[in-house]
């Protein structure tokens, strides 16, 4: 029975009213508190922390279904362990991070003490994506609660069976005035967006961080943008290629190549294109000797994602590349939308693999003379969330760092960096702006507030109208040269 558009517009109509009267509960709740203790912040990551291992499995089976097949043990070492690795850094380092800091005074403001005290934003914005559906939305989560904050969070409608098992989660460890989960389409986050956040989140794509940017504009809004693009991957002439191969392919495997850090496309000397195929192809037959029925092998999430994909390797054909296939026994494709990894060699920027991000199980490989070539076609591209470098050398190691630009760097590794909890995770430019995770994400989500403090004598009334004084004069002679 269909639905009369009348009542569809009623009835987001109500669900925009909520959204802004849960807003409203949270504003209110924040001015009544606005400085939670330390104690308070640690108890509401206990809390957390409890409800997140009391509902793993609830939260296990629920990813998986929406991807329609989700390793476990993925959906462990990349949603859990991470996860819990964030808690328990940030329940260690709250209490000094909250510690107001001293700064130094200028010996012409004398006497004076000067310092910055880290004071919560208030209610927050937090924008999840699908592909990590879990650990890209408790990690912001994790960086605003140990900052003070309250927060709302809008899930993605393409994993619903997760977002339901994270409200429910949640519900369970805050009230509303606290943390509260939105969920719902395209035209809920658009409306969510609008909300006057004192800080906004956003974890996604590139074309719908620049539209997220736009909306919280309009309300002067700050915003983090945890973006994307193609992440390129170095190997140095003097890298060990079978070591390398496993690493990397472990890294653009994982999730089914869903990940915003993935390899998107290898630059390899071009005398050892044809040894890194043949190591990359052993290293992913032994991880995968079947994909079909293979419960360790994720699924694409949607049909749509899948054509998409399919896209790109009929474009690549037709433009001219290689697909080298790697699936050993030809079972991929069935109802769990299931990709094997394909290599695309003689690539050629027209190709839609080559401009655009990739975000699933396809890899090009690119042959080049010499490193510096290898920087410049980094360098000649849009700026990455990360890029990864294999080599020993700790010459070309300095220079690719010096000599590119990208959110972070892993040197003979991938994807490793995501999951430290002491170091800032974030892109630049079209990758995105601001920081998660530690001090950096607790800074994310609180105001530096300068404080300069006098005691009953100030000096500064040496230098009040009339002008032309002597202290005047002294002060200049001294402090203007």
């Amino acid at each position: 029975m269909s639905t009369p558009a009348s009542n569809i517009v009623a009835l987001n109509e109500h669900e925009v009213q909520s959204m802004k009267s849960l807003f409203e509960q949270q504003s209110d709740a924040y001015r009544k508190l606005p400085m939670p203790g330390v104690e308070e912040r640690k108890e509401n990551l206990k809390s957390l922390r409890r409800v997140f291992l009391a509902h793993k499995d609830k939260l296990i089976d629920a990813v998986s279904a929406d991807f329609s097949c989700r390793s476990k043990d993925e959906t462990l070492l990349a949603e859990f362990l991470t996860t819990l690795g964030y808690i328990d850094h940030d329940l260690k380092h709250i209490k000094r991070w909250m510690k107001p800091k001293r700064r130094k005074v200028g010996i012409q403001f004398l006497p004076a003490k000067a310092r910055v005290m880290y004071q919560p934003v208030g209610v927050v914005g937090i924008i999840a994506p699908w592909n990590y559906p879990i650990v890209l939305a408790i990690g912001p989560l994790i960086s605003a609660l140990a900052a003070g904050n309250r927060a709302m969070l809008k899930l993605s409608e393409f994993t619903p069976k997760t977002a339901e098992a994270i409200k429910a989660m949640l519900s369970e460890a805050f009230s509303q005035e606290q943390v509260v989960v939105i969920t719902g389409g395209p035209e809920i986050a658009a409306e969510f967006t609008k909300l006057p956040f004192n800080h906004l989140f956003f974890t996604g794509s590139t074309n719908v961080g620049r539209l997220v940017m736009r909306a919280a504009s309009e309300n002067l809004t700050p915003v983090t943008l945890e973006l994307g693009g193609k992440s390129p991957t170095i190997i140095a002439p003097d890298a060990n290629i079978q070591n390398s191969a496993e690493i990397i392919c472990f890294g653009k495997t994982f999730n089914s190549g869903q990940t915003c850090i993935a390899p998107d496309y290898i630059l390899c000397p071009k005398d050892q294109q044809e040894a890194f195929i043949e190591s990359f192809k052993a290293s992913y037959e032994k991880m995968y000797p079947t994909i079909k029925e293979n419960p360790d092998y994720t699924g694409i999430i949607n049909e749509r994602q899948l054509s998409r994909l399919k896209n790109y390797l009929t474009d690549a054909v037709a433009k001219g590349g290689e697909i080298v296939e790697l699936n050993p026994t030809n079972d991929e494709l069935s109802d769990t939308r299931k990709m094997a990894l394909r290599l695309v060699k003689n690539g050629s920027d027209d190709m839609l693999a080559l401009k655009e991000e990739i975000f699933g199980p396809i890899l090009p490989i690119i042959p080049y003379d010499n490193l510096q070539d290898a920087i410049d076609y980094v360098n000649n591209r849009p700026r990455p969330l990360a890029l990864y470098f294999f080599g020993s050398n700790k010459a070309e190691q300095k220079m690719v760092l010096n000599q590119t630009h990208s959110g972070d760097v892993c040197i003979n590794d991938t994807l490793s960096h995501f999951a430290q909890g002491d170091l800032p995770f974030g892109g630049v430019g079209p990758s995105g702006m601001g920081f998660s995770h530690g001090i950096e994400g607790f800074k994310s989500f609180s105001h530096a507030k300068s404080i300069l403090s006098k005691p009953k004598f100030n000096s500064a009334k040496f230098i009040y109208p009339p002008y032309n004084k002597f202290m005047n004069k002294m002060v200049y002679k001294f402090f203007i040269r």
